[in-house]
């Protein structure tokens, strides 16, 4: 690591198999091929962040990969409380440092596929890295697919090979916030899909599989809301693991990624 990139990267202490799998790669809804799967670890409270933040929202723009902000609360105590923060977000991305074998986390973190991670502010490493991950079969190989239909969310995933998690992140599409402390005082910053709950809704066997989920965890939030589905292998019960096929869908017009 260089001291550029450890200037863009506060770290944190940390106190304390992949599945394979076959199959046509996931699309988005306007079947636009999803490149992957960007999960960014970030907070209001952090100085190193904003550039991560914005260069999610050129992901989002793009379209063309599951982008997620997971706000973390262990910056609170610098004076600025994120108000997008959970422990359920710290605990993933403590999670994802056990997977690693990682000492330690960090913001901004982006990790990549539920394999790998970068410097969330480095966006061309993220995609150069994207890409080579595909190229070594550990992009999304099992098609994901979900829509709104009426008051249902229409999930369909593909067959491949292994077993998975079914994970739903419901995220706020948009959201613009103004610190009044901490090191980003003063700023007024847009944040985008950032994450407010994680469910498990069920299994994925290897088979083609649907789920059903009501449009109501959507649309009581009409206009700034959605959902991603991830098919995520886990390392063991408490340890996510690679994530083999993606999608995501929003409430309102846009109602695709």
């Amino acid at each position: 690591m260089t001291s550029a990139d450890r200037s863009f990267i506060r770290p944190v202490a940390l106190a304390f198999g992949l599945l394979a799998a076959a199959g046509m790669p996931a699309k988005a809804q306007d079947g636009q091929a999803i490149k992957g799967v960007v999960e960014l670890f970030t907070s209001q409270g952090c100085s190193s962040c904003p550039p991560a933040d914005a260069a999610l929202k050129k992901l989002v723009d793009e379209g063309d990969v599951v982008a997620l902000a997971y706000h973390v609360d262990y910056w609170n105590y610098l004076g600025w409380a994120d108000t997008l923060a959970s422990k359920e977000n710290t605990e993933r991305q403590y999670a994802y440092a056990r997977m690693l074998g990682r000492n330690g986390v960090y913001t901004p973190q982006a990790i990549l596929n539920g394999r790998d991670h970068l410097n969330g502010g480095n966006l061309q490493a993220i995609k150069t890295r994207l890409e080579t991950m595909t190229a070594e079969g550990k992009g999304l190989a099992v098609p994901v697919e979900a829509k709104i239909e009426g008051e249902e969310i229409q999930i369909s995933i593909g067959s491949g090979i292994g077993k998975a998690n079914v994970v739903v992140v419901y995220f706020d599409r948009a959201k613009v916030v103004k610190m009044e402390k901490g090191e980003n005082i003063g700023k007024e910053i847009p944040y985008w899909h950032a994450v407010r709950d994680i469910q498990t809704i069920g299994m994925w066997d290897g088979k083609p599989a649907t789920f059903t989920l009501p449009a109501s965890v959507l649309t009581e939030r009409p206009g700034n809301s959605g959902c991603a589905i991830l098919l995520q292998s886990m390392k063991d019960k408490e340890t996510p693991g690679a994530i083999v096929g993606a999608t995501a869908v929003l409430a309102g017009p846009q109602g695709k990624l």
